[in-house]
């Protein structure tokens, strides 16, 4: 350590220790969220906290309000259908129509508890659809816990860094994983966490003619809809829409978050979409697991059922009062969350002014979008070494080897609980590190 640091360093050593982690640079999101928290009471210093992707934002009030209502009703007394309240299926129907201009059949539209469970529903029924296949095929970087929730179910995964294999090198590296015929679902998230990679349409194209070709389920995750701010899709029923490669393929489930766009993360809801082909589809080997070898019938009768029983009742009727909003263009769902791209804009800024790099610096052959993430290095250190570093100067990350990233150097910076009156404070420890590992 060169000089003091604003933590006391001998605080954050002996908060490492506890922790038991051989490597606290390898740590999950929700260890160094807890080291952080361990490491803040101890210290009676506040952290820069940049590790977990938690919403900044207030929600939207029409929500609460309408949650609110149907808790005066007494909804909490009454078990909600586990295939959604028909207020919010037809919601979601018209939010496909009006943002990602696609048809979907209100039946094939489901809540799901976050979309953490909407995944993990995904993988028990996609990767089970078949008993020659194996699993997911990831195009990474990404969610550390979608393959957490592989490893529990048991399913095998493979993944590839994507950051290469961008335009039509996506599709001959995709095909060295399909033509194994091991296969059985694609996930990734677009726009990307934690690089921020946008798909633009030719991937997306390529993906959807690859799942059809190779009989492979595409899960998109759509956790930041609509926060590529460099196209803005706000306007209901008039292009430009989100891009999705439900345009490409009839072999999709959408996962819709509802933490990040409607800020309504506390109440633990998403949305699932399922083509209405793929809800219809008999896949005979699922009668191994549930009662019905028909897609969408396992889906909610035999996962979420299984899972939850259903998704929180009162939330439900907080995110119809969002969606009825949006698709009759009272609330700009682009609008509430464009912060999070000024926040990226001014740190990465700050980032490069005391030696850092962007590590995903570019989507394809343009710079890469200011949105709720972006990835940093700093030369001399790798990703997980940094990451311990920076917490002696009160600055929380997460290392993207958790990602699968082939850029080991790099950490992955979240902007959502970054308020503007820490920008100059983070300036000052920046500064403070710059001073000491220069």
């Amino acid at each position: 350590m060169f000089g003091d640091t604003p933590i006391p360093s001998e605080i954050v050593r002996a908060k490492i220790k506890e922790t038991d982690l051989p490597v606290i640079g390898s740590a999950r999101i929700r260890e160094i969220v807890k080291l952080v928290n361990n490491i803040e009471e101890a210290s009676g210093q506040k952290f820069i906290r940049m590790e977990m992707g938690v919403p900044g934002l207030e929600p939207v009030s029409v929500a609460t309000e309408a949650e609110i209502e149907a808790l005066k009703r007494g909804v909490a007394s009454k078990y909600a259908n586990i295939e959604g309240i028909p207020e919010l299926k037809n919601e979601i129907a018209r939010f496909c129509k009006l943002f990602l201009d696609l048809d979907i059949n209100p039946r094939c539209c489901l809540p799901t508890v976050g979309s953490m469970q909407g995944s993990m529903a995904a993988f028990m029924v996609a990767n089970r659809n078949d008993h020659t296949k194996e699993g997911t095929l990831f195009l990474d970087p990404g969610f550390p816990v979608h393959k957490q929730q592989c490893k529990v179910l048991g399913h095998d995964y493979r993944t590839f860094d994507v950051y290469n294999y961008r335009g039509r090198k996506l599709k001959y590296k995709m095909e060295e994983y399909l033509k194994t015929g091991k296969v059985s679902s694609i996930l990734y998230s677009n726009p990307n966490n934690p690089s921020w990679i946008c798909f633009n349409e030719e991937e997306l194209k390529i993906i959807g003619e690859l799942a059809t070709q190779y009989d492979v389920i595409v899960i998109e995750d759509l956790a930041y809809i609509g926060m590529d701010f460099r196209k803005d899709i706000s306007i209901p029923g008039q292009p430009p829409f989100q891009a999705t490669v439900a345009k490409y393929s009839k072999n999709f489930l959408l996962l819709i978050s509802c933490s990040k766009t409607f800020s309504y993360a506390g109440q633990r809801i998403g949305m699932m979409i399922i083509s209405e082909e793929l809800f219809h589809r008999k896949y005979p080997d699922l009668l191994r697991y549930y009662a019905s070898d028909m897609f969408g019938n396992a889906m909610i009768f035999g996962a979420l059922y299984a899972l939850s029983a259903g998704t929180c009742h009162s939330a439900q009727y907080g995110i119809t009062a969002i969606l009825k909003l949006a698709n009759e263009g009272k609330l700009n769902i682009v609008d509430e969350v464009r912060e999070y791209g000024e926040r990226a804009r001014i740190l990465k800024k700050l980032f490069k002014k005391y030696g850092f790099s962007i590590v995903y610096d570019t989507d394809v052959d343009v710079p890469i979008a200011d949105g709720f993430f972006f990835t940093i290095s700093y030369p001399g250190f790798s990703g997980t070494e940094l990451v311990e570093r920076l917490l002696y100067y009160g600055i929380s990350t997460v290392s993207l080897v958790i990602t699968e990233s082939e850029k080991t150097e790099g950490l992955r910076i979240c902007v959502s609980q970054v308020s503007k009156d820490q920008f100059d404070l983070l300036e000052s420890r920046l500064k403070t590190f710059r001073e000491h590992h220069t």
